[in-house]
């Protein structure tokens, strides 16, 4: 369900653009050298609400595993795809300034919602990241509101006992550390949705629905020239938060290394997910003899009831 519009939003860390005509863009990242491992063709669909936001760090780690990200820029006037277009075997909806209610200022923000919710239900691989997370949540019948203060800066995340088995999750030490920059939380998270991770402000920083949707509140996209282009416009109102913007910069640039040892075997855990799920469908249309088609955003559910 939806929440009614919140309290007004502090400062953000970035400024709506206009709409301007959509470009045609190639897909995102470094594709790895051909092979014939069919996961070389798999393809992500990244939803992307701000030029400040992009999917930084998980472009190339995806193409590194085979899997392709094509971004759609809705601030730029890009139509968000409809459940049913494309053939995309994933979905990645990543962060931005906005709160999730805000559709009136982000207009594209409920068929967003309306595609998260439409690859929940159809067993796509998904991953909702920081608001792209809060409008999973908001999609499939959680709550999210203005939270106790802002988060920022690389912060430590604990995992719970549900992680352990996690295909995501389920390698990462118990404790970890990631980089935050967010004031909503998500108080109450989706029926059937499992708690993977908390963290001391925000109890509710990880979490899965199903067997292939993930929402995460921090940001394991984000490398340091990214946050440190969130910080830099908003330094002022970092200060006066009682933080430090140069050491909240310095401990994340500190943080390279350890950020991509931990979040790199993470993303490929992601791509191998969607390639499980787009195999299970080339493996499911060739024993009922049909022709092969891309798994498309609708799913393999949805085809497995075409096909019945």
């Amino acid at each position: 369900m939806d929440v009614a519009p919140g309290p007004a939003p502090a400062p953000g860390r970035a400024v709506p653009r206009p709409p301007v005509r959509a470009v045609a863009r190639p897909a995102v990242g470094r594709p790895a050298a051909r092979s014939h491992n069919r996961v070389m063709d798999s393809r992500i669909l990244v939803i992307e609400h701000e030029a400040e936001a992009g999917p930084g760090f998980l472009a190339d780690w995806l193409a590194a595993a085979g899997a392709l990200c094509d971004v759609v820029r809705p601030y730029l006037g890009e139509p968000v795809p409809l459940p049913r277009e494309g053939a995309w075997h994933g979905l990645i909806v990543l962060g931005g300034a906005a709160s999730a209610w805000q559709d009136e200022e982000y207009p594209w923000q409920p068929a967003t919602r309306d595609l998260l919710r439409a690859s929940v239900e159809a067993g796509v691989p998904t991953l909702g990241i920081c608001l792209g997370a809060q409008l999973l949540t908001l999609a499939c019948g959680g709550r999210v509101e203005r939270g106790p203060g802002l988060e920022v800066g690389l912060r430590p995340v604990t995992l719970l006992p549900a992680a352990r088995e996690d295909a995501l999750f389920g390698a990462l030490p118990p404790r970890v550390r990631a980089i935050q920059y967010h004031q909503d939380a998500m108080t109450v998270l989706p029926p059937g949705a499992v708690p993977l991770a908390t963290g001391a402000a925000y109890p509710h920083q990880a979490f899965r629905l199903g067997d292939r949707a993930w929402g995460v509140q921090f940001h394991p996209e984000a490398t340091p020239e990214i946050f440190l282009s969130w910080t830099a416009p908003n330094a002022e109102e970092l200060t006066a938060a009682g933080h430090v913007p140069a050491e909240l910069d310095a401990a994340v640039l500190a943080g390279r290394a350890g950020l991509a040892a931990a979040w790199r075997p993470w993303a490929e855990a992601f791509a191998r997910v969607v390639a499980g799920a787009r195999e299970a469908v080339r493996d499911r249309d060739d024993a009922a003899g049909h022709r092969y088609a891309p798994l498309s955003i609708h799913g393999d559910r949805a085809i497995t009831a075409r096909n019945h």
